[in-house]
C-alpha cells in the first residue's frame, strides 16, 4: 500500500507525450505520401517515361504520340502533387525530357518546356528552357502553339520570381519571347489576360533597384521588356491597364536610369507616342512627375536619333494640344526653349539624301506643332514672340520651303506665327519682323492649299492691326483675295477673312477699295447663309460691316441692300427664333454665344443702318 501523500510515483511529463504523437503523425503522413508517390511512380509515371524513351520523333505521328505522352505525364504529376521540387525523382524525369529536346518539332519542344518549368528547373536547366521558348517564339508561325498551350503562365512566372543577379540570362530570353509574342495581335489578349503588364511592371521595378554589377544585364532585359510593352500599347484593352497600374512613373524611372541606352529610350518614346493619342492616357502621362524634363533631356542627349526625337515630339504635341497646364509646364522646364530651338536649327539645316530629308521634315512638323500649342498659353506666347531665334527659324522655314513640296511643314510654321502674332508686344522680335512675315503670307495666300490660305488669313487678321501691314495688303491688292474668301462657304475661312476686313476697313481709302470688290454685299450674304450656325462668325461679320458702314461718310449700301440687312438682323435678334434653330442639348451654349458675341455688335450695326435711313428720309 502506498502511503497517502507519497509522490514517489512516476508522473507523466506534460508536452512530451503530445510532441511524440505529432512527430509520429507527421512521419506517418510523410510515409503515406511517399508510398502514394511510389505507387504513382511505379505504375503510372515510369511506364510513361519508358514510352517517351522508346518512341522516336521521326514522323508527324510519332510527334503526336510524344506530345500526348507529355500531356499524360503532366497530368499524372499534377494529380499526385509531384510538380515543382516536391518530387524526389524529378531528375530522372528531366533527363528523359531533355533527351527529347533535340527532336525537330516546335510543338513537342513547347510541351517539354512547359513540363520543365512546371518542375521548377533552375540554373543552367532554366536558362536552356528559356532559350528554347525564345527560339520557338521567334517564328510567327509558332504563335498558334502558344495559344494552345498554357506555357505563357509558366514563363510569366519566371519573370515574376527570378532575379537578374542569379538568372539574368534566363530573364533576358523570357523577356525576348514576350517581345516576339506581343507582336502578334492575336496573342496580345492572351498575354493581357495573364497579367502581362503587371508582371512587366514588377520586373521593371526590381530591375531599377538591381545591384550595380547587374546594371548591364538589367539594361538588356529592359530593352526586350519595353519593346513588349510597346507592342501591347497598340491594343485597346491594354490602355486602361497602363493607366490603372501607374506604369508611366516606372517608365520615367527607367528613362532616368538608362538615358544613355538609345534602344530603351526609343521603345519608351514609342509607348508614350502611341498612348498619348488617347485622352485618358494623355492626362495620366501629363500628371506623371518629371516626364517633361525627362523627355527634353533624352531628346537633347540623343538629338541625332530621328526616330526617337519624332516620337517624343509627337507625344509633347498631343499633351500640349489638349492639356492646358501642359503648355506652361513644358515651357517652364529648365532649358525647354533652348532644346527645342536647337533641334529646330539642327533638323532644318541638315542636308542629305531624299529619304533622310523626309525624316528631318517629319521632325520639324512635329516640333512646330509643339511650339504652336505652347504659344496658346498667355505665359508662353509673349516669350516666344520675343525670341529672335524662334522668329528667325520660322521665317527661314517659310522662305526655304514651298507649299507644293512641304505643305504640312509650311502650314504648321504659319500656324505657329499666327499663335505668336496674337501677342504683339511692341518691339518684340515678331513685331520687328511683321512686314517680312506679311510678305511671306502673301505667297501663302495665293497658294493652292486651302489650309495654307487659312493660316495666312489668320496671320493677317492679327498683323493687320498695324497700319503699315494694312498698307502692304492694299498695295499688293491682297484685299481682293480676302474678299473672295467670303464665297468659300467655310465658317473658319469666312471668320478669318472677316477679321482682316474688320481691320482694313479702319482706313477710309481701304473702305473704298473693299467696296469696289463688293465686300459689303458678300458680307451680307455670309451673314445670311452662315450666321445662324455660328454666332462668333455672325458677330465678326457685323463688326466688319460696322467699320465699313459706320466708319465714314461713304454710302456703301443702297436702300434695298440696307432693308435686306435690317430684316436679317431683326430675325437674328429674335430670341425665340434663335432657340428654334438649335437642338435642345445645345441651347445653353448656343444662346450664351449669341448673347455675348452677336447681340451687342448687331445692335450697333442696326443703329448705323437706322441712322442712314433717317438721313435718307430727311433728304
Amino acid at each position: 500500500m502506498v502511503p497517502v501523500g507519497d509522490d514517489s510515483g512516476v508522473r507523466p511529463t506534460e508536452g512530451r507525450s503530445g510532441g511524440s504523437t505529432e512527430r509520429r503523425d507527421h512521419d506517418a503522413c510523410t510515409s503515406v505520401r511517399e508510398d502514394a508517390q511510389s505507387l504513382v511512380w511505379n505504375y503510372t509515371i515510369t511506364p510513361i517515361l519508358q514510352k517517351l524513351e522508346s518512341v522516336s520523333a521521326g514522323s508527324e505521328a510519332s510527334v503526336d504520340r510524344l506530345c500526348d505522352l507529355c500531356d499524360r505525364l503532366h497530368s499524372a504529376l499534377e494529380g499526385a502533387d509531384m510538380l515543382g521540387r516536391s518530387c524526389k525523382r524529378r531528375s530522372a524525369i528531366l533527363r528523359t525530357l531533355f533527351r527529347l529536346i533535340d527532336a525537330d518539332s516546335a510543338r513537342l519542344s513547347l510541351r517539354i518546356a512547359e513540363l520543365c518549368l512546371a518542375l521548377a528547373v533552375s540554373g543552367n536547366n532554366l536558362l536552356n528552357i528559356c532559350k528554347l521558348v525564345f527560339q520557338i517564339s521567334r517564328s510567327e508561325s509558332n504563335d498558334v502553339l502558344f495559344q494552345r498551350n498554357s506555357i505563357i503562365e509558366s514563363f510569366l512566372a519566371v519573370l515574376t520570381n527570378e532575379d537578374a543577379s542569379t538568372s539574368g540570362e534566363a530573364l533576358l530570353y523570357c523577356a525576348g519571347a514576350l517581345k516576339f509574342l506581343s507582336g502578334n495581335s492575336s496573342m496580345v489578349k492572351l498575354l493581357l489576360d495573364n497579367g502581362c503588364i503587371a508582371v512587366s511592371q514588377k520586373l521593371i521595378r526590381r530591375l531599377c533597384t538591381a545591384e550595380k554589377d547587374s546594371f548591364t544585364m538589367a539594361g538588356h532585359i529592359l530593352v526586350q521588356l519595353t519593346a513588349a510593352l510597346r507592342n501591347l500599347a497598340d491594343h485597346p484593352d491594354a490602355r486602361p491597364v497602363f493607366i490603372s497600374c501607374g506604369i508611366f512613373s516606372d517608365l520615367c524611372l527607367v528613362l532616368r536610369l538608362h538615358s544613355q541606352d538609345q534602344n530603351i529610350c526609343t521603345n519608351i518614346s514609342r509607348i508614350c507616342s502611341k498612348l498619348s493619342s488617347y485622352s485618358e492616357c494623355r492626362h495620366a502621362l501629363a500628371n506623371t512627375p518629371d516626364c517633361f524634363p525627362l523627355f527634353l533631356e533624352v531628346m537633347s542627349k540623343h538629338r541625332q536619333r530621328q526616330d526617337l526625337i519624332v516620337r517624343f515630339l509627337f507625344t509633347l504635341g498631343n499633351l500640349t494640344a489638349s492639356v492646358e497646364a501642359s503648355r506652361q509646364q513644358l515651357f517652364e522646364c529648365t532649358g525647354c526653349a533652348g532644346v527645342l530651338l536647337q533641334l529646330y536649327d539642327r533638323y532644318q539645316r541638315r542636308g542629305g539624301a531624299a529619304a533622310r530629308a523626309a525624316e528631318d521634315e517629319d521632325v520639324l512638323v512635329k516640333l512646330l506643332r509643339v511650339l504652336a500649342n505652347m504659344c496658346i498659353h498667355p505665359a508662353v506666347g509673349p516669350a516666344l514672340a520675343a525670341s529672335e531665334a524662334c522668329v528667325e527659324l520660322l521665317l527661314e522655314t517659310l522662305a526655304l520651303r514651298s507649299v507644293r513640296e512641304s505643305e504640312e511643314l509650311v502650314v504648321n510654321a504659319a500656324a505657329t506665327i499666327n499663335n505668336l502674332s496674337f501677342y504683339q508686344a511692341e518691339g518684340s522680335a515678331l513685331d520687328r519682323s511683321r512686314l517680312a512675315v506679311a510678305k511671306l503670307m502673301m505667297e501663302l495666300l495665293l497658294s493652292a492649299s486651302m489650309d495654307a490660305v487659312l493660316e495666312a488669313t489668320r496671320v493677317f487678321g492679327n498683323l493687320s492691326q498695324s497700319k503699315d501691314v494694312r498698307s502692304v495688303i492694299m498695295q499688293h491688292k491682297a484685299h481682293r483675295f480676302v474678299v473672295a474668301l467670303l464665297d468659300s462657304k467655310s465658317t473658319e475661312m469666312c471668320y478669318s477673312a472677316c477679321g482682316v476686313l474688320t481691320n482694313l476697313s479702319l482706313d477710309s481709302a481701304a473702305r473704298v477699295g473693299l467696296s469696289r470688290e463688293g465686300a459689303v454685299a458678300k458680307l451680307v450674304d455670309c451673314l445670311r447663309d452662315l450666321g445662324a450656325g455660328d454666332w462668333q462668325l455672325a458677330g465678326q461679320v457685323c463688326q466688319a460691316l460696322c467699320n465699313m458702314i459706320g466708319g465714314g461718310t461713304e454710302k456703301l449700301l443702297d436702300t434695298k441692300e440696307r432693308d435686306s440687312l435690317l430684316r436679317i438682323l431683326g430675325t437674328f435678334r429674335d430670341k425665340e427664333e434663335v432657340l428654334c434653330w438649335v437642338e435642345h442639348g445645345d441651347r445653353r451654349d448656343h444662346l450664351a454665344c449669341w448673347e455675348l458675341e452677336f447681340l451687342p455688335v448687331a445692335q450697333r450695326l442696326m443703329t448705323f443702318l437706322q441712322r442712314d435711313a433717317v438721313v435718307e428720309t430727311c433728304i
